[in-house]
């Protein structure tokens, strides 16, 4: 069930709905950059990985993580604004989902934990499977806006899996 709001959905958000946006934005994508500041792929283990024919050049994955946490933090935008009944559960598996995700990066790169890094992100790819349905029930879009994370975490978890058994 999609709430109802009481302007029509091609409207802009007015002035205190729109810095909202925007704060939500700003957040997710702090939050999700947080594990960069204390672990990254520029490490020597990590050069020395040998890497699957598919790894995407390194200037890849940081576009694209802007670009994906800024759909996350309109999607959030839009469950947490809403008054349809699932609110609730929407943002908490959003928040959950957004926890596994955080802890990837220093499990693989600080930990040096391939294996570890793979029970994350594939329990990452459940939650963020239930966190899209959860968030259809509350507004379709926000569902559509998780749509493109969840084949960039498809992606993530076949590359971890490769980079485990090219080195195991």
């Amino acid at each position: 069930m999609v709430a109802n709001h009481t302007r029509s959905p091609g409207r802009l958000p007015d002035g205190g709905a729109l810095v909202r946006l925007v704060g939500f934005v700003v957040l997710i994508n702090v939050i999700g950059s947080l594990p960069g500041v204390f672990s990254s792929p520029d490490t020597a283990w990590f050069r020395s990985l040998e890497k699957p024919w598919f790894y995407p050049p390194g200037i890849a994955f940081p576009i694209v993580w802007t670009l994906l946490f800024t759909l996350l933090g309109v999607a959030l935008w839009l469950v947490w604004r809403s008054d349809a009944s699932g609110r609730r559960l929407a943002l908490g598996l959003f928040a959950v989902q957004m926890a596994f995700n955080v802890a990837w990066t220093p499990t693989f790169f600080a930990l040096e934990a391939p294996l570890a890094a793979l029970g994350i992100i594939l329990a990452l790819w459940v939650l963020v499977v239930a966190t899209i349905e959860a968030f259809r029930r509350v507004d379709r879009r926000a569902a559509a806006l998780l749509v493109p994370y969840l084949a960039w975490v498809t992606f993530a978890a076949v590359l971890n899996f490769d980079l485990w058994r090219l080195n195991a």
